[in-house]
């Protein structure tokens, strides 16, 4: 070959390194990506060489990306070469982003040549991901005034993918081979042309000559095409990896069946090895196969789904006489992490993705990049999935709901940071699908919420891959009129840190239970309580009479109103009035005394209080929740948290549909710390029998934030919300050990019932102290199974209510130095005092066994 002069009077025109290609392609411009065709690796070689020859010896800057798993293009050492090497087993973002920043260093004029493309696919087993990494990098190559070179392997590829490349790139050129038969063919040279120049040519003494002879261009093909009868031209990898799935169940060889489960469970399920353990013990080739039917686009399913089909997976093999008829089938569909890529590349965001990445741009950069993902468009071959979607689920309600890389992992719940959306998916087609489109839209946005970023950051994941996948789900239910619901929702977790009688066991379990969508069993219910039971003692509630039970029970329901078209809430008494068919006999009892008194009024009666004693009284809900949590526990070798529905049957027997389940997040363990047998009343600032959370407790703390509930009671609303505000920074100002004690419920969404912070303020806290005060008004709330629960166990923060006028409650907190009993104004400043308690410390000392908690000064 002939080196060519890589000099011309054109500054914008690049030599190719040999004459005759240049003056077949009308030489090469700057800001061209120049794409080669090859079914050989050499023959993208010996283009290669001479072009970085050409442009080394025009004093270029040339960086090869080393990525492949073939021989490298280029040795080390020679002249003006910089080599990177970057690895693409961490993921699509990682890999894309580190390109993308290693162009932003490098900046303009720089020369790049790349290793195969097509071995990326090895990496991410989809070649719609390769797609997005060129369309992600090409403009952006082609903006900083590069060149830039690449290959690829045709019949390794849609042509979806094909299409997308050629779509953006400026040159792409085919090489033909068959046997010593080799042409090339341009197929696109952006801003030229000539009359032969995408015709086939053969080089002959430096020159390409166009193959004028149809005849001879045509046996060439017809050789093409017979060489690739027995491959699988044109079909995505993914796809040929699920027929191996499929070949490999035929063939029944152990050994090519472990090797294909182990290949689709590290692209499918998880790359976190504690859930691929799971998962290699639990979900079979078959199952693999039933989630790719249900798959829209490819990629991960999300660590929500992932724990939903594991769960169900080991109570099947291990209890499938109980099971079998008492866990309900699921209806779930998956719509992979890729969707989640190719939806930010086909609406240009990946510029805004990589300055949110930064440092500096990390929540700077959330709010527009929120906007953004909210106004975004669905390519059009993920719309069409979705049409179909609908047309399986019908008219049934759906739950879009959140199923991100990292979520429900071990020790990385994510509880409640991202979004999950309820529609009623009622109406004509079309707009079924737009309500569709709306709410992914709506979690795909939730991954830029502060909470979610200040959670990610908390936990060193700031830097870590996190496409967001989604589980759409039918909402298991029935239709009552105008509402949809299901008879009862739940939160079981398999291990009880909040025994509040000495006599429960741990071991045994807890629940929150509700009536209707499992909604208000996760979140703090505002002014309303679901029921919380020790599936030891389910009966033992801790109030003091039936009054406080039926005071302290679930008023509201949630539920889907189909006239209204949303999730709504809608009191027990309308709904028993409106909705005849609502199973209230079997979840719970009459309240004679009010029943008496509306009738007296000629109010409609009965009035049912939801204590589910019937539930737990007439049937094996409490035996079969029990059986469930042990089995999955055993299974994890993890406490675990689930979340299910119930379906009862007309003598109110149920049965389960297992939503989600998630390694448990425990503050852990420990050794229990020795109590003081006597302190001195001086020194005692508070002591409880129960009403704490978290096991076993030793912590010394420096620090007290106390809201000053006589203060707080004379605030405004937008003055609490202040308070809430200040807290926050007086957390953020401080890494000493900070206890924060206020009235009511820390995390509030209502400020007449505790201090409205967000948990993202509070996150540095080491203890908080819920305070019944303000005559009764605000009654602290552990919500046991709640979001706000999963972000105080994960973050390792200890939970105490106190109850200063219950048996079992000493409240003093007149002990803390410079407190300040009498007040003449009231603001938000004034409603906070902080105590520096470094030179005399509080200790914190609790006994999980003996539900013994006590804080008090050290000597």
């Amino acid at each position: 070959m002939t080196q060519a002069d890589g000099n011309s009077q054109d500054e914008r025109r690049v030599s190719t390194g040999l004459t005759g290609l240049d003056d077949l392609l009308d030489s090469l411009r700057i800001g061209d990506n120049v794409v080669w065709r090859i079914s050989d690796l050499d023959d993208y070689r010996r283009f290669v060489t001479p072009f970085i020859e050409s442009a080394a010896s025009a004093g270029r800057r040339i960086i090869y990306l080393r990525f492949g798993q073939h021989p490298p293009l280029v040795s080390a050492g020679q002249a003006n070469i910089h080599i990177e090497s970057i690895d693409a087993l961490g993921g699509f973002e990682a890999f894309t982003g580190r390109v993308w920043r290693l162009i932003e260093e490098h900046g303009r004029g720089a020369f790049y040549v790349c290793d195969c493309l097509s071995d990326l696919l090895n990496a991410w087993a989809t070649d719609a991901m390769v797609g997005n990494f060129f369309r992600v990098v090409c403009p952006f190559l082609y903006e900083l005034e590069t060149v830039a070179w690449f290959a690829l392997y045709p019949d390794r590829h849609s042509r979806t993918t094909l299409d997308r490349i050629r779509q953006t790139t400026q040159v792409m050129v085919d090489v033909h081979r068959l046997g010593e038969d080799v042409q090339i063919q341009p197929i696109k040279a952006w801003r030229r042309q000539s009359p032969t120049m995408f015709l086939p040519h053969r080089e002959q003494n430096g020159h390409f000559i166009p193959v004028t002879d149809s005849s001879d261009a045509t046996r060439l093909q017809a050789g093409l095409e017979l060489a690739q009868l027995n491959r699988q031209p044109l079909l995505d990898y993914w796809d040929r990896l699920f027929l191996q799935v499929a070949h490999a169940l035929e063939a029944d060889d152990q050994e090519q069946t472990t090797d294909v489960l182990n290949r689709v469970l590290n692209v499918l399920i998880s790359r976190d090895p504690r859930m691929l353990d799971l998962a290699k013990r639990y979900l079979s080739l078959e199952d693999l196969l039933a989630i790719r039917t249900r798959m829209i686009g490819s990629g991960y399913i999300g660590g929500k789904a992932t724990g939903m089909l594991i769960a169900r997976s080991i109570l099947l093999a291990n209890q499938p006489d109980i099971w079998q008829e008492n866990l309900e089938p699921h209806d779930s569909s998956y719509l992979g992490s890729d969707a989640y890529y190719a939806f930010l590349v086909h609406n240009g965001l990946w510029p805004a993705i990589m300055r949110q990445r930064s440092a500096s741009g990390y929540l700077p950069e959330a709010k527009n990049l929120r906007e953004r993902l909210l106004a975004g468009q669905f390519p059009p071959e993920i719309r069409v999935e979705l049409e179909r979607l609908l047309d399986h689920y019908g008219q049934y309600p759906i739950l879009v709901r959140s199923s991100s890389l990292q979520e429900d992992g071990f020790g990385n719940a994510f509880a409640g940071k991202y979004d999950s959306v309820f529609l009623v998916n009622q109406g004509a087609p079309e707009v079924r699908l737009s309500a569709l489109e709306d709410a992914i839209r709506q979690v795909y946005a939730s991954t830029m919420s502060e909470d979610a970023l200040v959670y990610r950051k908390q936990r060193g994941l700031d830097q870590r891959e996190e496409p967001m996948a989604l589980l759409i789900q039918r909402v298991n239910g029935r239709f009552h009129g105008r509402y949809y619901l299901p008879d009862a929702a739940g939160v079981g977790v398999s291990r009880n840190t909040f025994a509040w009688d000495s006599n429960m066991d741990p071991a045994a379990g807890m629940v929150r239970l509700v009536m209707g969508l499992g909604t208000r069993a996760v979140d703090r219910i505002e002014g309303d309580h679901a029921c919380v039971m020790a599936l030891d003692y389910p009966s033992r509630q801790p109030f003091r009479n039936q009054d406080e039970t039926y005071r302290f029970s679930q008023h509201l329901l949630d539920t889907l109103d189909l006239r209204e078209g949303k999730l709504a809430t809608h009191p027990l008494s309308n709904l028993a009035q409106e909705a005849a068919s609502l199973p209230l006999s079997h979840l719970g009892e009459i309240d004679r005394t009010a029943s008496r008194r509306a009738h007296e009024l000629s109010l409609p009666g009965p009035v049912w209080r939801l204590t589910f004693q019937p539930l737990v009284r007439k049937s094996q809900f409490i035996g079969r929740l029990s059986n469930l949590l042990k089995t999955l526990e055993a299974g994890y070798q993890h406490p675990v948290d689930v979340e299910f529905t119930l379906h009862l049957n007309s003598e109110g027997e149920p049965t389960f549909n297992l939503v989600q389940c998630r390694p448990l997040a425990t503050i852990g363990e420990t050794k229990a710390a020795a109590l003081p047998s006597e302190i001195p009343d001086q020194q005692l600032l508070f002591r409880t029998r129960g009403h704490f959370m978290g096991g076993n407790i030793n912590l010394s703390i420096q620090r007290v934030i106390r809201v000053d509930a006589t203060v707080y009671s004379r605030l405004n609303l937008s003055q609490r919300y202040e308070v809430a505000h200040l807290v926050g920074e007086q957390i953020r100002q401080s890494d000493d050990k900070t206890m924060l004690i206020g009235p009511g419920r820390w995390g509030t969404s209502s400020p007449e019932l505790g201090v409205p912070v967000r948990f993202a303020d509070i996150a540095g806290a080491s203890v908080l102290v819920e305070v019944a005060e303000m005559d009764g008004e605000m009654v602290p709330d552990l919500s046991y199974g709640s979001h706000f629960f999963q972000d105080l166990v994960e973050t390792e923060i200890a939970y105490v209510a106190l109850f200063p006028n219950g048996r079992n409650c000493i409240y003093q907190p007149d002990r803390l130095p410079g407190t300040i009993t009498h007040r003449t104004q009231f603001s938000p400043e004034q409603a906070i005092q902080a105590f520096d308690l470094r030179t005399k410390p509080l200790q914190l000392t609790g006994d999980v066994v003996n539900q013994d908690l006590v804080c008090y000064f050290q000597n």
